[in-house]
């Protein structure tokens, strides 16, 4: 299932045409949400809990909809509120994940009717809504591009509950890829001078409290690696005792290597005759030696990263090599430019996997590093905080509740994320053990250690 738009730029448009464009993104979220739920899995598959870390789908389904209700209807145009009453079971901040299953959620029938219910008033409210300046909440369609993004994220949930479930494929490879040029060269690291960039935003009409102020940061020189880890390089740090030798871990990670007793990605087994093979949404398939390595936690990148004589970027450096056009003196949304263009990454479902090595080339930053939109989550070396200025909006429990040495970052999106979620300056976040979300990395090191 091939789920992708192109996103235009909410900050470019004049009101109507905004909101014709959040009407369309309402649409396509929407079939994504359905193609997941509903049209994948039936009633038994869809209240079930595949895992304590996950949600049953019937109850992602149903909160997209509260939560569309909650800030759409109520907050945004002023509607009294439909379900009250279900308000607290689909607080994901009253009851934990693995409590879900015992709430007397709504069944898929009732679910689903409730959220058409929801998207119907939604839709009939939006021409009356002014996208008043002076309101924070709907300047730029702010709230309306809130609840999108929500959505897409749950989708990304939900494909890592697919990944989590055991039995038959519910989900089938699209046809054909979305590629563009494919490289061939190699890889290899490239230098990033020392100096300064912008970094995060102030005038993203969509982006989140987390990613804002912009604000100015010095970087001493660094190199970071153009492409993700592959497989086969994580073979190799494997065959080479990576997981046995504490030298490379850190302490907290050591720990949880011996009590986890984890010895690879999640998800990977080996054949009888040696060979490493991966389950991939119900299938079992060789390991591709040429994709980035995914389902890994932050401890284990840390530790192969050790073991390459490297680290894990921070997320300005990620972020400077990401968006900053040392030609041009600025900082760009995406890494090719300021302007979406299909092609250009493995977003939204193009694949439900990650790409080989040297795919879109097209969608380098200015420093010629590939793929740091798409393909995996990357994780970085900083502890998830506000930055400089930060101020909480419009709830503190979308960010500032996780600030703290217990959250990593991580930074670039996944093939499972959708082009609205996710753009330079996102900054995503997960405690260092997580490994059934769609994770990779690469490395970086400081100028002075290269001889």
């Amino acid at each position: 299932m091939a789920v992708m738009s192109a996103p235009g730029s909410p900050g470019s448009l004049d009101e109507p045409a905004l909101k014709e464009l959040i009407a369309d993104e309402l649409a396509a979220v929407r079939d994504r949400s359905l193609g997941l739920t509903t049209g994948a899995l039936d009633a038994v598959g869809l209240t079930e809990q595949v895992s304590p870390l996950m949600s049953p789908l019937v109850w992602d389904l149903a909160h997209v909809g509260n939560y569309e209700e909650l800030w759409l209807l109520r907050a945004a145009a002023g509607v009294e509120p439909m379900r009250p009453e279900i308000d607290d079971l689909y607080d994901a901040f009253e009851h934990p994940r693995a409590e879900r299953p015992a709430l007397p959620l709504l069944q898929p029938e009732e679910a689903g009717a409730y959220i058409s219910a929801v998207r119907s008033k939604v839709l009939d409210s939006l021409g009356s809504v002014r996208f008043d300046r002076a309101n924070p909440l709907t300047k730029g369609g702010f709230v309306y591009g809130m609840v999108v993004q929500h959505e897409h994220q749950h989708d990304e949930t939900m494909l890592a509950t697919h990944q989590l479930r055991k039995g038959a494929p519910a989900l089938l490879d699209p046809p054909g890829a979305l590629l563009d040029d494919h490289s061939t060269g190699g890889a290899g690291e490239v230098l990033v001078q020392a100096g300064l960039f912008e970094m995060g935003t102030s005038d993203d009409p969509w982006a989140y409290d987390n990613e804002r102020p912009g604000h100015l940061v010095d970087l001493p020189a660094y190199y970071i690696d153009v492409e993700p880890v592959t497989n086969a390089a994580y073979i190799a740090f494997m065959e080479a005792g990576g997981y046995d030798q504490p030298d490379h871990w850190d302490p907290k990670g050591w720990q949880w290597r011996n009590e986890s007793g984890k010895r690879a990605p999640a998800f990977w087994s080996r054949d009888g005759g040696g060979h490493w093979l991966r389950r991939r949404f119900g299938r079992t398939e060789p390991v591709p030696l040429n994709e980035p390595v995914q389902h890994v936690c932050w401890y284990e990148a840390d530790a192969y990263a050790r073991w390459a004589g490297k680290r894990l970027p921070t997320e300005a450096e990620w972020e400077k090599a990401a968006r900053w056009d040392p030609l041009g003196g600025r900082s760009r949304r995406y890494p090719w430019g300021d302007v979406y263009e299909n092609g250009r990454a493995n977003l939204g479902q193009q694949l439900l996997r990650p790409a080989e090595a040297g795919s879109y080339e097209s969608g380098a930053s200015a420093y010629g590093v590939r793929r740091l939109l798409g393909d995996v989550w990357e994780w970085t070396s900083s502890d998830f905080h506000g930055y400089p200025g930060f101020r909480s909006f419009p709830y503190r429990e979308y960010s500032e509740v996780f600030f703290g040495p217990g959250y990593k970052v991580l930074r670039g999106g996944s093939w499972a994320t959708h082009p609205l979620a996710v753009r330079g300056t996102f900054r995503n976040w997960d405690y260092p053990i997580r490994r059934q979300i769609f994770t990779g990395f690469r490395c970086a090191r400081t100028a002075e250690e290269v001889r």
